[in-house]
């Protein structure tokens, strides 16, 4: 009896021993997402990629770790909409320290299921500006101010924090410290470290935005950090504006070359390659068409200046309307998506100055006669080398050629060419004292 109980014993710990390990629950996952940049097409199509990624995998949360200065008020909307559609909660977490969730930043901190910020950081700073910056007047102000804190009011009442703290970071730009947006419950909570983020949270229920509850289970997770392509990281830094005007007068200036000596066929194709590149980052961009007029007309006062003595008036006017036209090309919320004045100066400057010059030694080689083949002949001076009468051989550039003159001319006179008729030089005698010195 002993030995059957044993035995039941024994097999029973095995079984138990067997299935264990399946009973073992696995490390909680959370996909972490960098977005350390202006807010733009590029970041969102990062987002959503990041988005899709945690819901392939089941993570338990997303975190987002956003260090940025702003962005375009329709990209932020659709990123807002995204983070609250995930269908896995999503963490913002304003870190690390030194950090900022400015303008649109702050609508993204503030749609989170989870809001967090590192010590040293802030957040807020959030009146809409006008693409550009310039000026509206009262009535579409109090629109835009109005729609936009509607915006954020319909997602930072379901969060259940505080509208009116948030509110004022768009009336009225206010700019918040970690704990101060603590204290008005702006915040989840402020954490140290994404770990001490994680551990904070654990266990946490939080509403979603679709009404549903969900505890979340973050201590100990396992991070799974999607970083950024190569195609989004070069495309990042296609948006910068900068960048691109750069890029647009380079490639103007190597293609205008190609025009001036064709057959070299590498400044053509690089300036074509650099414009398109140009093209495509102005394309992410908000761009005021006004400023490409004002660019078109520039070159076409620099052209005017070479083909007509304006005494500089011309080039001047074309060169401020293209530094004006540069300055105010790309319509930013922010200084970081707007070209900045060294730039538009510089390279307005430097491209009027180098245009005007191109054009005039164009317009001049036009101008000159040719100076290749037998045409180039016309006007020199020759020497006879065999009696003319009225043909025979003169010297002319180190070369002998077949002279015709209308009047009898002796070996070793001096002859001018008058023209040319089918490798034949028509030639007449110079009188002396005005030969000079002979062209041979």
């Amino acid at each position: 009896m002993k030995n059957r109980s044993l035995s039941r014993a024994l097999l029973f710990i095995s079984l138990a021993a067997l299935f264990v390990p399946w009973c073992t629950a696995a490390a909680p996952q959370v996909v972490v997402l960098h977005l350390n940049d202006t807010i733009q097409p590029i970041s969102q199509e990062y987002l959503t990629r990041g988005l899709k990624q945690a819901a392939d995998v089941h993570a338990n949360a997303i975190l987002i770790e956003l260090n940025t200065p702003g962005g375009l008020l329709e990209t932020t909307r659709e990123m807002v909409r995204e983070i609250l559609d995930s269908p896995t909660p999503v963490i913002v977490y304003v870190a690390p320290s030194g950090s900022r969730a400015g303008s649109a930043g702050f609508f993204l901190l503030e749609a989170a299921d989870i809001a967090a910020m590192a010590p040293g950081t802030n957040a807020g700073a959030s009146h809409p500006v006008i693409e550009g910056g310039g000026q509206l007047d009262p009535i579409m102000k109090q629109k835009l101010e109005n729609d936009t804190t509607a915006f954020l009011r319909s997602f930072v009442a379901r969060r259940n924090r505080n509208t009116a703290a948030a509110e004022d970071a768009v009336l009225n730009s206010k700019s918040y410290t970690e704990q101060e947006a603590l204290k008005l419950n702006l915040l989840t909570l402020v954490a140290s470290s994404d770990r001490e983020l994680l551990e904070g949270i654990d266990g946490r229920s939080i509403a979603r935005f679709n009404g549903s509850t969900v505890t979340l289970h973050t201590k100990g997770a396992e991070l799974i950090v999607v970083d950024p392509t190569t195609r989004e990281q070069l495309l990042d830094q296609l948006t910068n504006p900068n960048l691109a005007v750069l890029f647009l007068i380079g490639g103007a200036l190597l293609i205008y070359l190609e025009f001036n000596v064709p057959g070299t066929i590498v400044p053509g194709a690089l300036g074509t390659l650099l414009v398109c590149i140009s093209i495509f980052s102005l394309n992410l961009l908000p761009v005021r068409y006004t400023a490409v007029a004002l660019i078109l007309a520039a070159i076409a006062l620099l052209v005017l200046e070479a083909k007509f003595a304006s005494h500089g008036v011309l080039a001047t006017v074309g060169t401020l309307c293209l530094v004006f036209g540069l300055l105010t090309l790309v319509d930013g919320p922010i200084p970081e998506l707007r070209v900045h004045s060294a730039t538009a100066i510089a390279a307005g400057i430097g491209f009027g100055l180098i245009t005007v010059f191109l054009v005039r030694v164009a317009i001049r080689a036009r101008r000159n006669k040719s100076v290749m083949g037998s045409e180039a002949l016309v006007g020199l001076t020759a020497i006879a080398q065999q009696p003319l009468s009225p043909t025979g051989q003169v010297l002319v550039h180190g070369e002998l050629w077949q002279a015709e003159s209308p009047t009898p001319i002796a070996p070793g006179e001096p002859v001018k060419v008058r023209a040319v008729r089918n490798l034949t030089l028509l030639v007449d005698r110079i009188p002396a004292g005005n030969s000079g010195l002979p062209s041979t």
